[in-house]
């Protein structure tokens, strides 16, 4: 049965509990493939973002191919012709990507934050780190700052999008190079953890867990600063350019304008919830969280703002009816989204003991459960079988896809593309969780067969 004694009872892992930890802190098995399927990735993804940035820029967010056999190489050349143009890393986007890097760094060395202290890490033989959350600060002190640039004519908006092409093949150029350097720069400092011994699979999965710069946690920084930032300023560019060629901005514009700043606000207002996530415990800072952060998310999460730059409004226009369902539907997964992160975080800091928390804006109603109920593992950890818990194992990856689907239902169906975000995303999200409950079965056996019993919907109650 599901326990409600006090969570703010400090959790005590126990020695079995310790024992299995160590042993899922070890290397298990190849993922993804292995050395040929993550090598695959690594070169694919970059070509697929080429891909469906050239179908919305040049083809009206057509899906373009050969037609036949002797087209392909004439389409080949096309293609690399576009990119060679249009997307080459040129010194301005190297100036405007390298300044927004330095830029965020810069803040998060010097901001003001929130002292939060993450979970114990068993890597460190459960020593807690601090981690300083400025992202809040950071983010308002970039807004400013992108104001006075653009009004000043310094730094023009419109220009994030005019040079879409050349900051993606920048960011895919930094991805690369961070995460081989960061391999070079653990191996070399004995910092590497859990590795398989292959070169390329353990680049693409990470050498090191906690790689820090002085006060900054490199991996909750490129987390929130790097991409939700650009994720929100392509977003702004996209309205100022509606602005300053049709005289307004479309509702589908407005749409991805506040789609995008709420995520990121969500981020930086929710920061000291990220060091209780298994991203900062457990997953290590490797090409697949690195490239992700510093290229995939940013340049092709929002094909949609992309599609809109380019196209007459009257192609992607909806009834009133239609805008209503949509907002209605964003703010609903959004509400669902911030409040069940926050319950699950706040219970993990509970049973630390911590007892009050940061009040950033907005804080939503249900955001913290009072008496929450659980069950209590012989591995001394706790289950949360409260709030939106209750009804879900994942709860927070519903309203997050669902949010990732008006990102391309705001088009409709005048191209494919923008759903890009929305299918790959369910696909990572399966496969992430595929990957946690396996782990969660090992780490807390019958107690987990308790739990799935208890909470027994993976995604959405009574379907999956």
């Amino acid at each position: 049965m599901a326990k409600n004694s006090p969570a703010t009872e400090k959790i005590v892992i126990t020695d079995a509990g310790k024992e299995i930890d160590r042993r899922l802190d070890q290397y298990q098995e190849y993922e993804f493939g292995g050395p040929w399927g993550v090598t695959g990735i690594m070169l694919g993804f970059p070509v697929l973002m080429y891909y469906l940035w050239i179908c919305l820029w040049f083809y009206d967010g057509q899906l373009v191919y050969p037609k036949s056999q002797a087209d392909v190489n004439p389409f080949m050349a096309r293609m690399w012709a576009h990119i060679c143009e249009d997307a080459y890393p040129s010194l301005y986007a190297w100036k405007v990507y390298g300044g927004n890097i330095i830029f965020q760094l810069f803040l998060a060395w010097v901001m003001p934050g929130y002292q939060q202290e993450g979970l114990p890490v068993p890597s460190l033989n459960y020593k807690t780190l601090m981690y300083n959350c400025n992202a809040l600060y950071s983010l308002y002190a970039t807004m400013a700052t992108a104001a006075v640039l653009h009004y000043t004519n310094i730094f023009r908006l419109t220009e994030i999008l005019d040079n879409f092409g050349h900051l993606m093949s920048v960011a895919m150029i930094c991805g690369f190079a961070t995460s081989f350097g960061v391999y070079f720069w653990a191996v070399a400092t004995g910092s590497q953890i859990r590795m398989s011994g292959n070169f390329i699979y353990d680049v693409f999965m990470g050498a090191i867990l906690n790689p820090r710069i002085g006060p900054i946690d490199l991996k909750i920084w490129a987390e929130v600063r790097i991409p939700w930032v650009i994720v929100f300023f392509l977003s702004v560019s996209g309205g100022c350019k509606q602005y300053e060629t049709l005289g307004y901005v479309t509702p589908n514009m407005a749409f991805m304008i506040l789609a995008t700043w709420l995520y990121l606000n969500a981020c930086a207002k929710g920061e000291e919830c990220i060091p209780q996530t298994w991203d900062m415990y457990h997953e290590k800072w490797g090409f697949m969280v690195i490239f992700w952060n510093f290229a995939g998310v940013p340049f092709s999460y929002i094909y949609s703002i992309v599609y809109m730059a380019r196209q007459d409004p009257s192609k992607y226009r909806f009834s009133t009816l239609a805008y209503v369902f949509l907002f209605a539907t964003l703010l609903t997964a959004y509400y669902i989204f911030d409040t069940s992160n926050s319950q699950k975080s706040r219970f993990k800091m509970q049973t630390q003991g911590i007892k009050t928390f940061r009040n950033t804006f907005p804080q939503l109603p249900w955001s913290i459960i009072e008496n929450p109920t659980y069950i209590q593992t012989a591995h001394g950890n706790r289950l949360l079988t409260s709030g939106w818990w209750a009804y879900s194992r994942k709860p927070n990856y519903v309203a997050d896809w669902v949010m990732s689907f008006c990102w391309g239902a705001i088009i409709g169906t005048a191209t494919p593309i923008p759903y890009f975000y929305s299918v790959f995303f369910i696909t990572v999200l399966v496969h992430r969780v595929g990957r946690d409950f396996e782990r969660c079965s090992i780490k807390y056996g019958k107690d987990w067969e308790r739990y799935c019993q208890v909470v027994q919907a993976k995604f959405i109650p009574g379907i999956y």
